[in-house]
């Protein structure tokens, strides 16, 4: 048959969703029909009408005619009103609760009570047990239309007997699929580099009720039968995932790998594939896995495509599964169950005949699930509306397996810095995320927001220097002439609350100007930072603090990059440096490998400090002891599970005494990150890359309480972790510290890092 000259008696079709390429299943679907119809009736004329979930929109194809706005009731009518007057013949809607704005996306009501033409609704999702407003939504989205398609028997059911819908008014399309050849997996391996290995597959937005990591913990068992499998895991994590919790999930995947000893055998392909890809991928696989959590599901694009191009499949038994794996089309194991997700792969692997035959099944059956076919259904779904109304690019892959390359960082959000930071300069604490003037501000944070401050202009961030500027005039007038050293405390009034501050926040402000002068190209940042760097160095002698010292030695560090010939900073440098080997040498045993008889806070600051000073001066001793004390810190600093453990601060480590495990401070995990990273620049050993991302990875969740401290939605850091929960406030302490840690592996990552429009 010649699809482009198929009749039609609709001369125009305005399709309702979500569209490419906005990332999600609703839009590659809504994509997909309508092109297909398109292809398939050339006398039909196509046009889309896609939901914006953010306020810029998205690069749509020019058959996007009017784009509405998510959570925009007024968006609603105005699409009514623009379909209605554009002689629309008929409205193909894509219904899911979540991409419509309004309480269960009561929204979409507001534009289908007002249209004059024909309504054909597919429902994405058909609740069993839905609450009272999503039965509402449905019902009434029901009413309004003309007819119902849905993609599986058990959502026609669900629509007779929990909706009240007439059988009559319900059309059973399958879900569209490509149409692929039946292939040999192997075909396509070389494309990924997988060539000779056995490949599992899985597909689609990330989210935690995927269950990937029940696949990855049943790897172990799959490998010690067939070694050759490697485990793809296909897809970005699901936009509005990212948005509200970040990578956590992906993370959590990736740490498990590393646990279960797999990280070889499993391949993130982080990002949203094009239909050519996806087809690629596909055909590469030998068994495709849907472990998803939870039966309510009435359809599933992955499983459809999968099952369309003849794979071999293993699913846990979702309401979709169990309907279209049926008469031998694949195989299901239970929910949650690596132990028998494992052994059906093994008995698949261990059975080619059997799988073969469970690959040609499933290609049959799918004959019917390609576009062509779909395209006619649901031209016959149309026209029947339209008679009874009622009423109303082949691209190269750069994957790699996880242990070739570290995982994701999150994006850069600044959002709580500037929440935090007023036109005195950053406010200490703050009461959940809400700044608390009651406590004021203090030296010691603001010096902290300028070395932040410098790290972002590092790497190119635009608004880094008003920033700075603000943090190193609160500096400035920190700076008391007559003593020569830093006020600390300043309450919400401007008014100091002590002569001079503590030696750490002397130490500390060092650091912070020292980072300035090192890295800054705006002149009169590197004129003040100077100025006051110079008249504040001398006091850094008479402190008695090892973490004051180490402090002002990083910092001095960082100055003499540029000002290499600077005699006096470099002899404070060796006083200060000589004094903490000297702590070193006389408190180090075979057991107790440290500065002090006592484990505190900011604890990898010491042998940061030694290390620098070793390198640069030069002097060997002082590197090894360094090294050696940073490795014995990070072997004490990480769990049985391998995660990282800060020392507690609710008592600390004295020798020969009781660790404390709580509270776990953000700061501890910014020390470690930053020492780490020195070390691995200066050794070139990637142990201490990896030190330094498990300690990153501390505020994404990889910690005790497997709970993060970062918050996504913010941009702001949790003040750390009690025994039981976080502690919800967002203080500057550990909104700055997470900043550093993370512009810090940037930059070591990437040293010509520049930063791409939008990524701040």
């Amino acid at each position: 048959m010649d699809h482009s000259s198929t009749d039609s008696k609709l001369d125009r079709v305005a399709f309702i969703g979500n569209y490419l390429p906005r990332h999600c299943g609703i839009a590659t679907f809504t994509t997909d029909l309508c092109e297909a119809i398109a292809a398939q009736y050339s006398q039909t004329t196509c046009i889309a009408l896609p939901v914006n979930d953010i306020e810029a929109g998205y690069a749509y194809p020019t058959r996007v005619r009017f784009e509405l706005a998510e959570k925009d009731i007024d968006s609603y009518r105005r699409a009514a009103d623009f379909l209605n007057i554009n002689n629309v013949d008929l409205v193909s809607l894509q219904h899911e609760y979540g991409i419509y704005g309004g309480r269960a996306g009561s929204h979409i009501l507001v534009l289908l009570r007002e249209l004059r033409m024909p309504i054909v609704t597919t429902l994405h999702t058909i609740l069993r047990d839905p609450d009272p407003d999503q039965r509402r939504v449905l019902k009434e989205v029901a009413a309004l239309s003309d007819r119902l398609v849905v993609m599986s028997a058990r959502g026609a059911e669900f629509l007779r007997e929990v909706y009240g819908v007439l059988p009559e008014k319900i059309d059973l399309i399958p879900h569209g699929i490509p149409d692929v050849p039946f292939v040999d997996p192997s075909f396509h391996k070389d494309l990924f580099g997988v060539e000779g290995k056995i490949v599992l597959l899985s597909f689609g937005l990330l989210s935690a009720n995927k269950g990937i990591e029940n696949v990855i913990a049943a790897l172990p068992s799959i490998l010690a039968r067939h070694p050759n499998v490697v485990y793809i895991i296909l897809g970005a994590t699901h936009p509005h995932v990212v948005r509200n919790e970040g990578e956590t999930y992906r993370l959590s995947l990736q740490w498990l790998a590393q646990e279960k000893g797999v990280e070889g055998q499993v391949i993130f392909y982080d990002r949203f594939v094009s239909l050519e890809e996806l087809v690629q991928f596909i055909s590469a696989a030998d068994i495709y896995i849907t472990p998803y959590h939870a039966a309510a599901q009435i359809t599933s694009g992955t499983l459809a495509y999968t099952v369309g191009a003849g794979k071999a499949v293993i699913s846990t038994p979702f309401w979709y599964a169990e309907e279209i794996l049926a008469e031998g089309r694949g195989a299901l194991v239970p929910f949650r169950d690596p132990v028998a997700l494992a052994d059906q792969v093994i008995s698949l692997l261990d059975n080619e005949a059997q799988r073969h035959a469970m690959r040609k099944r499933a290609y049959v059956f799918g004959r019917e699930m390609i576009w062509p076919q779909v395209a006619s259904r649901y031209m016959e779904s149309f026209e029947r509306a339209r008679a009874e109304r009622r009423h109303f690019a082949r691209q190269d892959f750069a994957v790699k397996p996880l242990d070739k390359r570290p995982g994701k960082l999150p994006p850069l959000r600044t959002d709580h810095l500037h929440h935090m930071t007023d036109e005195t300069g950053i406010l200490q604490h703050a009461i959940f995320t809400i700044p608390n003037y009651i406590e004021g501000y203090t030296t010691d944070d603001n010096a902290r927001a300028l070395m932040v401050s410098a790290l972002l202009e590092a790497i190119g961030n635009e608004e880094a220097p008003e920033l700075a500027s603000r943090y190193l005039a609160f500096i400035w007038y920190a700076f008391n002439t007559e003593t020569g050293c830093f006020r600390n405390f300043m309450d919400y009034q401007r008014h100091w609350l002590e002569v001079n501050g503590s030696d750490d926040s002397h130490g500390r402000t060092l650091w912070a100007l020292g980072a300035v002068l090192g890295r800054s190209n705006i002149p009169a940042l590197q004129s003040m930072a100077g100025r006051v760097f110079e008249q504040a160095l001398p006091a850094i002698l008479t402190t008695t603090s090892p973490r004051a010292w180490a402090f002002a030695l990083i910092g001095i560090h960082e100055y003499l990059q540029r000002f290499t010939g600077d005699r006096r900073a470099s002899q404070v440098r060796e006083e200060l440096s000589g004094r903490l080997l000297t702590l070193y040498q006389s408190h180090r045993s075979e057991q107790w490998r440290w500065y002090e008889d006592k484990l505190t806070y900011c604890n990898a600051a010491l042998p940061h400090a030694l290390l620098m000073c070793g390198q640069s001066i030069p002097n060997a001793t002082m590197m090894e002891t360094g090294l050696e004390a940073l490795s014995w810190l990070a072997d004490l600093q990480r769990a049985d599970a391998g995660h990282f453990v800060p020392i507690g601060s609710n008592g600390f480590y004295q020798q020969n005494g009781e660790r404390a495990r709580f509270d776990q401070q953000p700061v501890e995990a910014q020390a470690m990150v930053s020492a780490c990273l020195e070390a691995y620049r200066i050794t070139g050993d990637n142990r201490w890359h990896k030190e330094a991302r498990r300690a990153f990875e501390w505020f994404l969740g990889r910690n005790d309480l497997n709970l993060p401290v970062y918050d996504p939605t913010t941009g702001g850091c949790r003040d750390g972790l009690h025994p039981d929960r976080p502690n919800e406030n967002q203080g500057a302490e550990s909104t700055l510290a997470f900043l550093q840690s993370l512009l810090e592996l940037r930059l070591a990552e990437n040293p010509l890092l520049s930063i791409e429009a939008g990524s701040v």
